[in-house]
């Protein structure tokens, strides 16, 4: 069709048009049609079809990681029951309360059975933790190289739990083979039931103060 033959289509009587030009003014009716179906009612169909993949993805990714939860549930128990084994086994090398004054006995016996001299043997304190107490001991002993060497190394293979910290060794004459050292033997003991809970209370107690 020409540009002369477009301007004489009469709007009014669409009818008599020539089959090209229906076409064409079908397609502009159809065009505008889906656009506004489009605009009032299909974007936001496809807004919410776009949430719905998202979710849809979110909630795929939750099932493959609790499905590999579920397949590894067995593992998981036999892990915690290894783990508890395990912690079970060092609490046992921590002495209870009433085992304590045998410990400090067996430390202070490693020393005079090496033949050292004990200048201090002296118990601090103790300071409580979540599930056990840590009970430092001061100790200045005097004797060989040999001898203070293998206290050090008796300490470490006591059947419970003893560190020797903070170790100064200091020799006043060095022509004398004679040694002295100073430091800090730090025991543990597990907390009796009563105990934690008394730790616990003091811990709740100490956060309603702070909160106020």
């Amino acid at each position: 069709m020409t540009l002369d033959e477009i301007r004489r289509l009469n709007p009014r009587d669409i009818g008599i048009w020539p089959a090209p030009a229906k076409v064409v003014a079908l397609s502009l009716l159809a065009s505008l049609l889906i656009f506004f179906a489009w605009y009032l009612g299909w974007s936001g169909q496809h807004d919410e079809l776009e949430a719905k993949q998202r979710q849809e993805e979110t909630l795929r990714q939750e099932y493959g990681t609790k499905k590999a939860q579920a397949i590894n549930l067995d593992l998981y128990v036999q892990q915690l029951k290894e783990v508890e084994q395990q912690f079970g086994a060092l609490l046992r090398q921590l002495p209870s309360k009433s085992e304590m004054d045998a410990l400090l006995s067996d430390i202070n016996q490693a020393g005079l059975g090496r033949g050292l001299q004990f200048d201090l043997f002296k118990p601090s304190g103790e300071r409580l933790q979540d599930f056990y107490a840590e009970l430092p001991v001061d100790v200045r002993v005097t004797g060989s190289y040999h001898d203070v060497g293998a206290f050090a190394s008796d300490v470490a293979q006591l059947s419970r739990i003893v560190t020797l910290n903070d170790i100064a060794i200091s020799n006043k004459d060095p022509k004398d083979s004679v040694l002295t050292m100073e430091a800090v033997a730090k025991t543990f003991r597990y907390l009796d039931d009563d105990e934690i809970a008394a730790q616990r209370k003091a811990k709740e107690a100490q956060k309603v103060v702070g909160n106020r």
